[in-house]
């Protein structure tokens, strides 16, 4: 399009009639009517989550809010009158329809915001996460959001008017519109910078540029991550303690669970006994548990990475370098690896070790519809460590099983049929459509699921000829209602604890705990001390007993304890 040339209507429909007639929308009147749609329907999450804050109840907060709403729809307006022209404009107008109402959907039912953490949540979701989150609820919405009003838009007739006309007009109306959100901004400026910084929250809820910022971010960072050359850790790793011959070298299974939350775990002191198996082994006295467990992240995304991190949280997200990680630092000492995945990928966490998705390798009956049982991780274990036999050291075993466990929105799929202890449960993927009872109960089973899982690999474990263990902890937590909010994935620095309080626990065979001397008084009490995610990367190294100058011993939960130490 040049400057001496007239701007064409779109489906060149100067002769069709529509709202305009034949004549057509002038396009920067209809940049307004897009403006106002996004302003107010595209943004309906918003205007709730205000409406609900008890301080916003009174004249001086509504004029607050009404400012809120003036510089939103000067800033959307003056935006799309200088970015968007006819020539794009039908398109842009569909795009900026199915963004808007998708994130209004998802913050509206499951109570999320949209942000950098959570565009990685979703960058990193595959098919099976995706067909849980399709509902006739979601349908709907993007019918109503999208398809009737977009419909609409599409068929709508625009002017023809030379360039140079349409450029200083919109130009024109973009300043006017600009000069508005100023001046409403600076009206209610106090009020404003006030509300967002008691509700954090709300500043991630303003479509599209909700959407627009997080995608940037989140693509920025993954761009500059990927040029980044990867940097070596722990080179210098080695054993310290004598293992013995490989057929009896030592066996340590890490178990990274999936969504499950402390507050609903069993051992933990919850009301219901979602961990019965777990506290029968408790009571033998060969379990720890530990209660104060905070994760790294609230999504997948970023707590696997950094709870295999040599970097605490706040230099791991701090950081945007690469460097390998605690399963690199493993075959650095001579041990084997092996990790078996139930999820949706490892994160590049197991990308340098040998690596295998469950349900290639499943056992029959544990797998349907494409999803497979946690319980298939075991079945599919012993044949995988004798496939790696050949690649077996006398340094021993480590083997990472990454849980579906307690994955949402589709809580009922996480447990076979004999574990639903607890009913009615929501059998539906559409969480706002259940009562929260039903919702809790579904999640109430698949921590069921997970406890006989850990339960039956700890009764494995136990029947082989070598010193073993296993180490469980859970990425994330979840919100199950609360306040609201459903599923995970806040920013963390205003996340709920019931998506950073998560459970871990320890089971070690009579010959590990002799291989390490250990104390098994002195480490139950500490467990009842706080930890995190920063200190499992210490902590398995302790176990294994590999020596490394990135090893702090005084991060391991078994410093004090522990006779045969490794680490400064």
């Amino acid at each position: 399009m040049t400057l001496s040339h007239p701007v064409l209507l779109s489906h060149g429909a100067a002769a069709s009639t529509g709202h305009r007639g034949s004549v057509g929308w002038h396009p920067t009147s209809l940049i307004l009517v897009l403006t106002l749609w996004i302003s107010t329907v595209g943004n309906l999450p918003l205007w709730l989550a205000l409406g609900r804050l008890p301080e916003l109840h009174n004249a001086r907060a509504v004029l607050g809010v009404m400012g809120l709403a003036c510089a939103l729809v000067g800033i959307l307006f003056a935006t799309l009158a200088f970015l968007v022209w006819p020539r794009w404009l039908k398109p842009a107008g569909v795009l900026l329809l199915a963004t808007v109402t998708a994130s209004s959907y998802f913050m509206a039912a499951y109570g999320i915001v949209i942000d950098p953490s959570m565009m990685a949540n979703v960058a990193g979701t595959d098919a099976r996460e995706v067909r849980d989150l399709l509902t006739p609820a979601l349908g709907l919405a993007l019918f109503s959001g999208l398809i009737l009003p977009g419909v609409w838009w599409w068929r709508q007739p625009l002017r023809r008017l030379p360039a140079r006309r349409l450029l200083g007009r919109q130009a024109l109306w973009a300043l006017l519109a600009f000069l508005l959100a100023v001046a409403a901004l600076a009206v209610s400026f106090q009020d404003l910078a006030s509300l967002m910084r008691n509700h954090k929250s709300l500043r991630y809820m303003i479509n599209p540029y909700n959407t627009v910022y997080a995608i940037g971010r989140h693509s920025a960072g993954e761009v500059k991550r990927s040029q980044q050359p990867l940097q070596t850790v722990g080179a210098d790793a080695h054993i310290v303690l004598p293992t013995g011959q490989a057929g009896v070298s030592p066996l340590i299974v890490l178990v990274v669970g999936e969504t499950a939350r402390a507050a609903n775990f069993g051992l933990g002191g919850y009301a219901r006994d979602t961990t019965p198996r777990l506290k029968a082994l408790q009571a033998k006295g060969n379990l720890v548990y530990f209660p104060q467990v905070t994760s790294c992240g609230t999504n997948t995304e970023t707590s696997l990475p950094c709870m295999f991190s040599h970097l605490d949280r706040n230099g791991f997200v701090a950081n945007e370098a690469r460097y390998e990680n605690l399963l690199d630092i493993l075959k650095h000492a001579g041990m084997s690896v092996l990790w078996l995945d139930n999820q949706s990928g490892c994160k590049g966490v197991c990308d340098r070790v040998p690596h295998v998705a469950v349900s290639t390798v499943a056992p029959p009956g544990l797998c349907e519809s494409g999803e497979c049982q946690d319980m298939a991780l075991l079945r599919a274990l012993p044949g995988q460590l004798a496939a790696q036999q050949t690649q077996t050291h006398a340094a021993g075993t480590v083997v990472v099983l990454h849980q579906m466990g307690s994955h949402g929105p589709a809580y009922s799929r996480r447990s076979p049929a004999n574990l639903k202890t607890y009913a009615p449960e929501c059998a539906s993927s559409a969480l706002q459509a259940c009562q929260q009872q039903e919702i809790v109960n579904a999640y109430d089973n698949s921590l069921r699921a997970t406890d006989d899982m850990l339960a039956e690999t700890i009764g494995w474990l136990e029947s082989l000829q070598r010193p073993t263990m296993l180490l469980y902890v859970s990425d994330h937590g979840e919100s199950l209602g609360e306040k609201g909010l459903y599923l995970h994935g806040m920013p963390y620095s205003f996340a709920p604890d019931e998506q950073t309080h998560v459970p871990m626990l320890t089971w070690m065979s009579p010959a590990f705990a002799q291989r390490l001397k250990l104390d098994a008084t002195c480490l139950k009490q500490k467990a009842l001390e706080s930890w995190s995610h920063d200190n499992l990367f210490h902590t398995v190294l302790d176990l294994a007993q590999v020596e490394t100058s990135v090893l702090s011993r005084g991060k391991s939960v078994l410093a004090g304890c522990n006779r045969n130490p490794v680490g400064s």
